[in-house]
């Protein structure tokens, strides 16, 4: 692949992608949402991927929509077409079938902080900001601010937070349930990868369709999304990791799943 706005590279059944627009601030740009859509099409169709971190550099995640871009969408029309291919790409990185953790430092706004919410786990590093300024430019969130954010935090500290625009430290976005994790900028990686490789060694499977059952039960009532857990759960004994998870802690040994 020939990328220009991001770097991609893959390592022990863990694909890390990096936002690589330093002169923008990462912005998130059609080119750069192009490339993500490209690499994250490679990861889906990639059986040796199991998890995958986003990140950006030290002092910006991504801090925002790339403004000189939008600020020529003269119509409905061309909006549209800017922000449907946003959306297309965050509902694919939600509903990839393996882990998605966004490593963040420093600013997360706007596109940006929309990008992390897409993703299943954020970790934050202690410079890290997020936000949703787009009130302050006369617009709302595009990529799925106003949906996403509510689900993640509440309704009421999400509209806050939509209707200012303010942004919010690493400590706050902890406090209220925006990031699982804080660490010092230096560990970010670090512990990213650490909480990966958790998750790599878990049965493929079975991690796959707990990742599906939580996002699409979401959007169900609870009797429905209960039903629909426990013939998932069902599936589940069919598999030979199963099988080897259950036999290992009888045994009192660490299981061997071969993501069967």
């Amino acid at each position: 692949m020939n990328l220009e706005t991001i770097l991609y590279e893959k390592k022990e059944s863990i694909g890390t992608v990096t936002l690589n627009r330093p002169k923008s601030m990462n912005a998130i740009s059609s080119q750069l949402v192009s490339e993500l859509s490209m690499v994250f099409e490679a990861i889906s169709d990639d059986s040796d991927i199991s998890a995958v971190i986003i990140t950006g550099t030290e002092k910006v995640f991504a801090a925002g929509a790339d403004i000189k871009e939008v600020s020529k969408l003269n119509t409905p029309f061309d909006a549209h077409s800017f922000v449907d291919k946003v959306q297309t790409l965050f509902n694919k990185i939600e509903n990839l079938p393996i882990p998605v953790i966004a490593a963040v430092g420093g600013l997360a706004l706007g596109g940006g902080c929309e990008l992390c919410l897409a993703c299943d786990i954020r970790i934050a590093a202690e410079n890290a900001v997020f936000g949703q300024p787009e009130i302050k430019i006369g617009v709302i969130p595009g990529g799925g601010g106003t949906q996403r954010l509510p689900r993640l935090v509440g309704t009421g500290i999400a509209k806050e937070l939509l209707y200012t625009g303010d942004p919010v430290d690493a400590k706050e976005a902890f406090r209220i349930g925006l990031v699982n994790k804080v660490v010092p900028g230096a560990s970010l990686m670090e512990e990213a990868l650490k909480m990966a490789g958790k998750m790599v060694r878990q049965p493929k499977f079975a991690l796959e369709i707990t990742k599906m059952v939580v996002n699409n039960g979401m959007n169900m009532d609870i009797s429905s999304a209960l039903a629909y857990e426990a013939r998932c759960f069902e599936l589940l004994f069919s598999t030979d990791d199963q099988k080897e998870g259950m036999k290992a802690f009888i045994e009192k040994r660490k299981p061997s799943f071969r993501g069967q």
